[in-house]
């Protein structure tokens, strides 16, 4: 099996671990998903060999997470969002595909770091609460799809800096994560990332990413809600500062 997959059993099996640990934060945040796979895996395989794995998974996290989503998300803001994507992962995909594996590891790392420590910081960008800043919100999330597979995260920034209903903005980003893997599919599909190593690969780890999504989802407590999100956001940002102090070394 490690032979189809061209990666050593260690290997296989840290990044098992890591996706399970990337589900569980999923079921308890809502996102973050690729961040943490990416943060964590940048250096066992390039970004651009993650970037269609962390799409299958976001698209089983995502599907297991969707109901009562749908209906409770803005809906508006989820597809302008969407739309805004899918024109702009292309270019960040492209960027991706054309530069060394070192640079892109690079790229994708600053990206999660400068990300994290944003809204570690509660920034709330006056902007972003515009129909201007939610369009760039859109494209934003697309070139960081296909930077590092981390457009959540931009879109996380945007329902930071958004007065809309919580609720609503959490189930749109829920929405968001959801709408926006049928569109990466064709971008991936189109630029020759989607191919039968990345799906095996994909296929391997899905038990793993499953469990992870199953079990933060049944050990959520409302109560400690408020601590999920920094405590997440503060994972990514050791494990995107040590990712980049290794690549330097």
């Amino acid at each position: 099996m490690q032979e189809l997959l061209t990666l050593t059993q260690a290997e296989f099996t840290l990044l098992a671990v890591i996706c399970f640990c990337a589900g569980l934060v999923r079921g308890f945040t809502g996102f973050a998903l690729s961040a943490v796979v990416m943060a964590s895996a940048a250096l066992i395989l390039s970004p651009l060999a993650l970037i269609p794995i962390c799409w299958w998974l976001e698209l089983v996290a995502s599907a297991m997470m969707l109901r009562g989503g749908w209906k409770d998300a803005d809906k508006g803001a989820a597809v302008t969002l969407w739309l805004g994507s899918a024109i702009a992962v292309p270019i960040g995909l492209y960027f991706t595909q054309n530069v060394s594996a070192e640079l892109s590891q690079t790229v994708a790392l600053c990206l999660i770091l400068v990300l994290a420590v944003t809204q570690l910081a509660n920034m709330r960008l006056a902007f972003l609460n515009t129909r201007a800043g939610l369009v760039s919100a859109g494209i934003g999330a697309g070139i960081a799809t296909g930077l590092a597979s981390v457009g959540g995260m931009v879109v996380a920034l945007y329902v930071l800096s958004s007065d809309r209903n919580p609720r609503q903005m959490r189930a749109a980003l829920v929405m968001f994560l959801f709408l926006g893997t049928i569109t990466t599919f064709a971008t991936l599909l189109f630029f020759g990332v989607l191919d039968k190593i990345a799906m095996l690969r994909a296929a391997a780890l899905t038990i793993p990413t499953s469990l992870g999504v199953f079990a933060g989802k049944r050990l959520f407590t409302p109560n400690f809600e408020p601590y999920y999100r920094p405590i997440c956001l503060s994972l990514l940002v050791g494990l995107s500062m040590v990712g980049l102090i290794r690549l330097a070394t």
